[in-house]
């Protein structure tokens, strides 16, 4: 599913107009969707007082019409006009003509009207300002959604559904101005729009729902940011055929563990398993094999030399790069510590002449390349690089910018090499600019090892012939919904990493049957 900004939205509907889709015919179609999507937060709609908040432009038109047919469906709906409509305006007599009540807000002095209207309504649809917003919200606008605000205090019945964008989101940048009243829901209109997806912003979307007002799907092609989801998943698993063997879905290769981090190598090489590698491999340092095999009992070890007690020693890189003939992937690395010699054995790994196999770089490999000035130079070929924003901030030598998508694509081009940049709505970015934006915002997966069994999810799809950039985008999915299905269990408040391992074949057996089923 495609995410667009205002301009390429502005763009394609009108190339729909073009192609013969009109905008009344979108208007209409955007007003019954969002009339759905109200009938649903409302339930039995028989009597139920909604207040429509109309502003002077299409979303307070596509406002008109969801108020039409909700009236029409039983409810008691009220037009609250924020700012007076160009005449004529046929949106507005045909909700007149089905029994809609309209309160101009310049007949309403003092807006006593709306506010005793506010303090009875169940349902306010904010249908004043969409994707043209572009200056401060001041005036009477600023006045009817401070009003709105307090009315969510005093009447705790009232639930607010926004038309495409809360008033006052920007839906490029996700900025939200002082006015900006949140959302429970958020209907957007054909498309989700950056902003949705972008904080503050997304602290006031609510839930984001996108409804498909007829727009057809051929005039998109040239956007390409889209959001990560179940039928994409489908279309990308890896094939399981009835007569396969472990080789057929490959070797993994973890280089992971310290003796500062032990479970970093068994949450890796965990997922994995989980994603359905065939055979898993843990390269870590000799005397921290015992540790790790009484949990990791599935995968094989690789024991390497130590400078210390649990510090891979500077031979190391070479048992590695001998070992991994036959191996479909390799992760590098995972809690390998910092130490110089650590440091040392990653170099050598990461910058060999050697070929290898298709490659995620994690947490201490990424952080050793930052200290490598034009590392980039060094290494051509693509890989997966998983940075949370402080390794991005590292290896680019800049604090994390608001505008993650553009800070990934950047870095993407510049290194030619697939970026996932961890958080909130997770942004992978291929090194063509093409991005992909995780559905997923959860605050239980703010915990330690989380990324480690990212980076192993992404290595086991790897192994099995995903390419990079799918791998990428399908691990991020499968570890995005696999907390959820954890934080529906067990609140987002003490989620562990090691929750999210069964959820993984359980995420991938479910997105296969929706596959199956698909027409």
């Amino acid at each position: 599913m495609k995410i667009v900004t205002a301009d390429q939205m502005r763009e394609i509907e009108a190339r729909a107009e073009a192609a013969g889709v009109s905008t009344d015919t979108l208007m209409e179609n955007a007003g019954l969707a969002v009339a759905r999507a109200a009938r649903r937060v409302s339930g039995p709609l028989t009597g139920v007082p909604i207040l429509a908040l109309i502003g002077p432009g299409n979303n307070g038109a596509d406002g008109l019409v969801t108020a039409r047919h909700l009236q029409r469906w039983g409810a008691t709906v009220t037009a609250y006009i924020c700012r007076e409509r160009s005449i004529p305006d046929p949106k507005l007599d045909s909700a007149v003509a089905a029994g809609v009540s309209v309160i101009s807000a310049s007949d309403d002095p003092g807006l006593s009207r709306l506010k005793s209207t506010l303090d009875t309504s169940h349902l306010a649809i904010d249908a004043i300002l969409g994707t043209g917003r572009a200056r401060p919200i001041e005036g009477a606008f600023r006045d009817i959604l401070a009003d709105l605000q307090d009315a969510r205090s005093r009447n705790p019945r009232l639930r607010l559904l926004a038309m495409d964008l809360p008033t006052g989101l920007n839906s490029d940048t996700g900025d939200v101005d002082p006015a900006c009243v949140p959302s429970d829901i958020t209907v957007s209109l054909g498309y989700p729009k950056r902003g949705h997806l972008t904080f503050p912003g997304a602290d006031y979307t609510g839930v984001l729902e996108v409804a498909d007002i007829g727009i057809p799907p051929s005039l998109d092609s040239d956007v390409t940011l889209d959001l990560i989801n179940r039928d994409w998943a489908a279309n990308v698993l890896p094939a399981r055929p009835s007569n396969s063997h472990k080789g057929t879905y490959g070797r993994a290769m973890i280089v992971a563990g310290s003796r500062n981090f032990l479970g970093a190598a068994y949450l890796a090489a965990s997922a994995a398993g989980r994603v359905g590698a065939g055979l898993v491999t843990i390269a870590i340092p000799e005397s921290l094999v015992p540790s790790v095999a009484s949990k990791a009992i599935e995968p094989t070890f690789l024991p390497l030399p130590e400078a210390g007690p649990g510090i891979v020693a500077n031979n190391a890189a070479h048992l590695i790069l001998d070992s991994l003939n036959g191996y479909s992937s390799l992760l590098l690395v995972c809690g390998l510590g910092q130490a110089a010699e650590t440091r040392q054995v990653v170099e050598e790994l990461l910058l060999t002449d050697a070929s290898l196999p298709p490659t995620v770089v994690d947490a201490d490999g990424l952080n050793t390349l930052a200290r490598i000035p034009d590392w980039w130079k060094l290494w051509p070929t693509d890989a997966i690089f998983t940075p949370h924003p402080g390794e991005m901030a590292r290896l680019t030598s800049m604090s994390a910018r608001n505008d993650r998508i553009a800070i990934a694509r950047e870095s993407a081009s510049a290194w030619k090499k697939t970026v996932i940049l961890k958080g909130a709505y997770t942004v992978a970015s291929a090194p063509n600019g093409d991005a992909m934006l995780s559905p997923y915002s959860n605050p239980g997966l703010a915990t330690a090892g989380t990324g480690d069994v990212l980076a192993g999810a992404i290595v086991g799809l790897l192994s099995q012939g995903v390419s990079i950039a799918d791998a990428a985008s399908l691990g991020v999915y499968l570890h995005g919904e696999a907390g959820e299905r954890a934080r529906t269990k067990l609140g987002d408040t003490g989620m562990l990493a090691s929750d999210l391992l069964p959820q993984l074949p359980r995420i991938i057996r479910d997105t296969r049957q929706t596959q199956t089923i698909a027409p």
